[in-house]
C-alpha cells in the first residue's frame, strides 16, 4: 500500500443542523444507506460533495467570497462560496430542511423531489425566488479522509440553526433513517451499539457535548481560528489506530483539534483514546 499514491480527496461539505431541546439541543442525524460506497450503515451529519453547479450562484446573500474563504482559510473566493452552497444543498436534499430566503413560501418536500429527481438546484432556486444565506452556516471543524482510503473526500463540517418553522426528514434514498439526537442520546446509542459513528462524527459529538446551548457552541465556534484539516494516520499498535496531529505517531506535531488524540479499534469500533 506505501507504494501506492494516494487517492486526491474531493471537497465536501456537512452541516450540523441544531435545534433547541429540553435537555440543552439536539443534533439531526441521517443513517447512510448500507449499500453506500463510504461510511455505509454510519450515522452521519447530512452533507455530500463539491459539484461544479455549486459554483457561480449570484442567488447568495450573508456573506460573499471574500468573506467565506476567511472564515474557512481557503485561498480561492469563489471555492468557499461554492461550499457554502453545496452545504446547503445537501442539508436539502438529504434532510428537507433549506437555509433560504423565500423558503417558507415553497412547498419544500414536493421541491426536494424534483431535486433529487435530477432538477437543477439554480433553476429551483430562481423558480421560487430562492436566495441561499450563506451567514447561516458557521465552521466548526475540517476533516480530510485518511491517505489509504480509496474514496477520500475533504469536509468542512458547518453549524446551523433548524429553521423552527421546517420539519427536517431524511430523504429515503442515500440515507435510511434521521433522527433528532442531543449528544448524550448520540454518544449512549453509540457505547450499546445501537448505531455506528465515524470517527470523525464521534469526535464533532464529543465536542459539542461540552456546550450546554446552542448560542454557546455558536460562540465557541466563532471565537476559533479558521478550522485546519484534520487528516487521522493509520498506525498498528496493538490494535488498529488512527492518530490525530499531535499525537505521538502522527508525522504532524501541531495539534488541531481538541480532545483525544487518536481513535483506537476496541471491540469492533473505534473510539476515542489517548496515549
Amino acid at each position: 500500500m506505501s507504494d501506492v499514491p494516494p487517492v486526491e480527496p474531493r471537497d465536501a461539505a456537512t452541516v450540523l443542523l441544531l435545534r433547541e431541546a429540553a435537555h440543552a439541543f439536539e443534533i439531526f442525524m441521517v443513517k447512510r444507506h448500507a449499500k453506500s460506497g463510504f461510511m455505509a450503515g454510519a450515522y452521519v451529519f447530512p452533507g455530500g460533495t463539491l459539484d461544479l453547479a455549486d459554483h457561480g450562484w449570484e442567488r447568495v446573500s450573508g456573506r460573499n467570497g471574500a468573506e467565506a474563504a476567511a472564515l474557512l482559510g481557503e485561498a480561492d473566493p469563489a471555492k468557499s462560496l461554492a461550499l457554502h452552497v453545496a452545504a446547503i444543498r445537501e442539508t436539502f436534499e438529504e434532510a428537507g430542511v433549506l437555509l433560504a430566503d423565500g423558503a417558507q413560501q415553497v412547498d419544500l418536500s414536493a421541491t426536494r423531489e424534483r431535486l433529487n429527481g435530477g432538477a437543477d438546484f439554480g433553476a429551483l432556486a430562481h423558480e421560487h425566488a430562492l436566495t441561499l444565506r450563506a451567514d447561516l452556516l458557521t465552521p466548526w471543524s475540517r476533516w480530510v479522509t485518511p491517505a489509504f482510503e480509496r474514496r477520500r473526500y475533504d469536509a468542512r463540517f458547518f453549524l446551523a440553526r433548524a429553521p423552527g418553522e421546517q420539519r427536517a426528514e431524511h430523504d429515503k434514498i442515500e440515507v435510511t433513517e434521521g433522527a433528532w439526537l442531543s449528544p448524550d442520546a448520540a454518544l449512549e446509542r453509540f457505547e450499546d451499539g445501537s448505531i455506528q459513528l465515524p470517527p470523525p462524527t464521534l469526535r464533532t459529538i464529543e465536542q459539542l457535548r461540552a456546550h450546554k446551548s446552542i448560542d454557546e457552541a455558536f460562540a465557541a465556534a466563532a471565537a476559533a481560528e479558521r478550522p485546519l484539516p484534520v487528516q487521522p494516520h493509520f498506525v498498528q499498535l496493538d490494535v488498529p489506530t488512527l492518530a490525530l496531529p499531535g499525537d505521538p505517531e502522527h508525522p504532524l506535531r501541531e495539534r488541531r483539534i481538541g480532545g483525544s488524540s487518536r481513535f483506537q479499534l476496541i471491540e469492533g469500533r473505534f473510539r476515542s483514546t489517548d496515549p
